[in-house]
């Protein structure tokens, strides 16, 4: 389908994310990954701050209001807690985490999964997968849509974390 890979191979295509569960014959599937060079440590607390702001075009996505560039210092996010905020609305809900490894969301009708994979030289592959039991005809639509506003949103997270730095002095 046009626009469901971006930026991920075919083997972390190939990996069992955690929407799927949810999920498990949708008509929408789409990859996207991007590599950060920085520890999952580093980079799970700018991924759970999507819980306050979407992080991808906020002209579109957060009525112009900037996305935070400083660290807020939230409160580990829970199954239940509101998956994200756009145009100062809560939306969706965390529907599944495990703590600096993975966020799982429902939003629209659409799961999202975010899975934190380390890899060597203090880099983690920031991977997001979206399902969604939509019209197939729409489908292609969506894709090329949330390719548009998922790479954004990826792109940014990954320049935050690499440019906070660690505690350790990384």
């Amino acid at each position: 389908m046009i626009g469901d890979r971006w930026g991920v191979t075919d083997s972390e295509i190939a990996l069992r994310y955690p929407c799927d569960a949810f999920l498990p014959a949708p008509a929408l599937q789409a990859w996207r990954g991007v590599t950060v060079q920085a520890k999952p440590e580093a980079l799970w607390p700018w991924l759970t701050q999507i819980r306050v702001a979407p992080y991808s075009y906020d002209w579109i996505d957060n009525l112009g209001r900037r996305s935070p560039r400083r660290l807020l210092h939230l409160p580990e996010p829970t199954v239940g807690d509101a998956y994200t905020t756009a145009g100062r609305r809560e939306m969706g809900r965390i529907v599944a985490v495990e703590r600096g490894r993975h966020l799982t969301g429902k939003i629209l009708g659409a799961y999202m999964s975010y899975l934190l994979v380390p890899r060597e030289s203090e880099t983690t592959r920031l991977l997001l997968k979206v399902v969604a039991d939509i019209n197939p005809l729409l489908a292609p639509a969506l894709s090329v849509g949330d390719l548009v506003m998922a790479r954004r949103q990826l792109l940014n997270l990954k320049a935050l974390a690499e440019e906070t730095p660690s505690p350790e002095g990384r």
